[in-house]
């Protein structure tokens, strides 16, 4: 049964509504959170590798760079009191061919002047920290990238918020705008001082009750993995990533040793036939068509969405996931790498007007509400400082 009336009301169960949820009601503001599916993690927030940025890529001064560094010592600060799983094993970012080391080093440039401790290191010394890992010349150390376990960090955040009193309303979907200070949600409706919107993948839709986000596109990227083998050894420590593509927001496929000692390889960002299509066809949703609609008018004005558009979705088959994987390590034998279950979605938005990808996060406020909006990595590690800065920002 929910109030009939709270303080603040905060859409979206996910990472970012919980952490707001936590900051809020620290600050002795009454919240509840909803949540439209019957359990936590079922999308992005649960879904995603568990790492711990380090602040290594985002332009300097953008939003990512101010949060990501300080989100990544409150994760894990959170995690250390909580006793939930923390590897803090580092990661290593690598040149696959001479042509990427302009920006290789400009990714040590960005990793330093946003405070990242971050270090050169020469073929021989890689070999001591990633005895699997290959590069031209050099490679970047970042020290402070981590992996967590991303539903324990969700629930360990719930029974947080329990203990306080702030109730997470599960499978309690929101439904629209009923006038002002009030939603209809799927169980009955609710007012509220203040509303955050929190809603990730669903973001757009929800800003668009108060006459926000009109000129943005929520486009989703498929990101699927595979993982090494029960019972086989391949000697990756912690995290092995390519140099990517600065133009786009996507890291490219990686290997991530989990917090429980798994070893995931990936993920891709195929283009998405909607916000929870997780299988080929499974989770295509009414708006499919019109995906493949934005997808092909975004194909012809945009060439960097082009170019992703033309080499991911190759790599549903094995032999181009493989060949991109292997460029990464030595000694990478297919056969140990099978299909994972894992599988996310990437809900990045869009300016429509410019057909370009919106490469850094969004807060747009209007009378009562606040909306984060593209709510992409590294939102996980920086949700926790994302927070502080929303209340900050919008609730003195």
């Amino acid at each position: 049964m929910l109030p009939e009336r709270v303080e603040v009301l905060v859409v979206g169960g996910g990472i970012v509504g919980l952490a707001v949820a936590r900051e809020l009601s620290a600050r002795g503001r009454g919240v509840l959170v909803i949540e439209r599916e019957p359990e936590l993690g079922r999308h992005a927030s649960g879904r995603n590798s568990g790492v711990l940025h380090a602040g290594i890529y985002y332009a300097p001064e953008s939003a990512k760079a101010r949060t990501c560094l300080a989100g990544n010592r409150l994760m894990k600060a959170f995690c250390r009191e909580q006793g939930l799983s923390l590897r803090e094993s580092g990661k290593v970012i690598v040149a696959r061919e001479p042509s990427e080391l302009p920006v290789l080093e400009e990714l040590f440039r960005r990793a330093a002047q946003n405070g990242a401790r971050v270090e050169w290191l020469d073929e021989r010394q890689l070999a001591d920290v990633e005895p699997r890992a290959r590069t031209v010349e050099k490679a970047i150390f970042s020290r402070d990238t981590a992996v967590v376990d991303p539903r324990e960090v969700l629930e360990a955040l719930r029974r947080e918020l329990a203990g306080r009193g702030v109730p997470v309303a599960t499978g309690c979907a929101f439904l629209g705008r009923e006038g002002p200070g009030a939603v209809r949600t799927s169980a009955g409706t609710v007012r509220f001082s203040r509303l955050v919107n929190a809603a990730g993948a669903w973001c757009d839709r929800v800003a668009r009750a108060w006459g926000l986000a009109e000129h943005y596109r929520l486009i989703p990227f498929k990101g699927i993995y595979r993982k090494l083998r029960p019972g086989a050894d391949f000697d990756v420590r912690g995290n092995v990533y390519p140099v990517p593509d600065i133009r786009n927001p996507f890291l490219g496929v990686h290997f991530t040793r989990s917090a429980h000692g798994d070893l995931y390889v990936g993920p891709t960002a195929i283009p998405a036939l909607g916000r929870a299509n997780y299988g080929l066809l499974a989770g295509a949703e009414r708006e499919a068509a019109g995906l493949l609609l934005a997808d092909a008018r975004l194909f012809l004005a945009n060439a960097k969405f082009r170019a992703v558009a033309l080499s991911e979705p190759r790599k549903y088959l094995a032999a181009f996931f493989h060949r991109d994987a292997a460029r990464l390590v030595k000694g990478y034998d297919p056969a140990l790498f099978p299909a994972a279950d894992k599988v996310g979605i990437r809900p990045q938005l869009v300016d429509w007007r410019t057909k370009e990808l919106v490469m850094d996060f969004l807060v747009e406020a209007r009378d009562e509400t606040v909306h984060v909006l593209n709510p992409v990595s590294p939102a996980f590690t920086a949700s926790m400082e994302l927070a502080r800065v929303l209340a900050e920002d919008h609730f003195r």
